[in-house]
């Protein structure tokens, strides 16, 4: 692809352009004592009708939501099937199993929220230096919760608990980075449903092989490879490699000396 392509570039916000929240859920798996990983699987395994993809969706309030994840990951009967076939996948040994787990779902999901309200100072550069060329759209491609916020009000200090006490889910410091915001819980698909991707491109007036993509999560990314797009993995701890792929994509510097201060700024 030549630079002339490339009209847009998609970003996902948590792991991507803020912290990612599995450095959250990895520590809440420490605190367990189970594997690592393992409640990563249980959420993914969960599919469509799991609480963590219907919170996503918009489809479940914030309290309920809590109610259902904290059953769902603390199911080992299922939980323990997805984490061996996992194993079985990567070819390493399946450690010991949890006969009986509590999952307090609002503590995960209040450590992840907060975990994931700092900006990634590599992103932040890049889509400042991005809007200064004035060459692409800027959009956010994000499984998100804003929805749910906005039509169930949510007590101010449980908004104070997950971090959300200033401007909500998705703060306008954040959503004014962007020309365009598609957050799961506002337009009812989430990541990797490919009808998502095709709702940013539509809303846009975009093809799928005039994009960049970036996401932190390899099925996401491969459903966008799926539908024509360019596509950057950002591995945790990896976003400064990842910008310097999308630097060679662009054509645009996004990684010398920053034009501002390089710092986490929180929300």
């Amino acid at each position: 692809m030549s630079y002339s392509n490339i009209k847009a570039v998609i970003f996902d916000i948590g792991g991507v352009v803020m912290r990612s929240p599995f450095i959250a859920i990895s520590a809440y798996e420490k605190k367990l004592g189970i594997p690592e990983n393992y409640l990563n699987c249980s959420i993914a395994e969960r599919g469509p009708d799991g609480a963590w993809q219907k919170f996503e969706r918009g489809e479940l309030p914030l309290f309920p939501f809590y109610e259902q994840f904290s059953r769902d990951l603390s199911d080992t009967s299922r939980g323990n099937v997805w984490y061996a076939a996992y194993c079985k996948r990567k070819g390493i040994v399946c450690p010991e199993l949890p006969q009986k787990l509590n999952v307090d779902g609002r503590e995960l999901f209040g450590s992840m929220m907060r975990e994931s309200g700092i900006f990634d100072p590599h992103i932040l550069r890049a889509i400042r230096r991005i809007r200064a060329a004035g060459k692409h759209k800027i959009i956010a491609l994000t499984n998100n919760f804003a929805r749910t916020s906005t039509e169930n009000p949510i007590p101010a200090s449980e908004l104070a608990f997950l971090g959300w006490d200033r401007e909500g889910a998705t703060p306008n410091t954040l959503r004014g980075l962007f020309d365009d915001f598609c957050d799961s819980s506002e337009l009812g698909s989430r990541k990797p449903e490919k009808r998502f991707y095709q709702m940013a491109l539509d809303r846009n007036g975009l093809l799928a092989d005039e994009v960049v993509f970036l996401d932190d999560i390899g099925i996401n990314l491969r459903a966008a490879k799926e539908l024509g797009m360019e596509t950057i993995h950002v591995p945790i701890g990896g976003t400064l490699a990842a910008t310097k792929k999308l630097e060679a994509k662009l054509g645009i510097d996004l990684t010398s000396h920053p034009m501002e201060e390089e710092v986490m700024a929180k929300l």
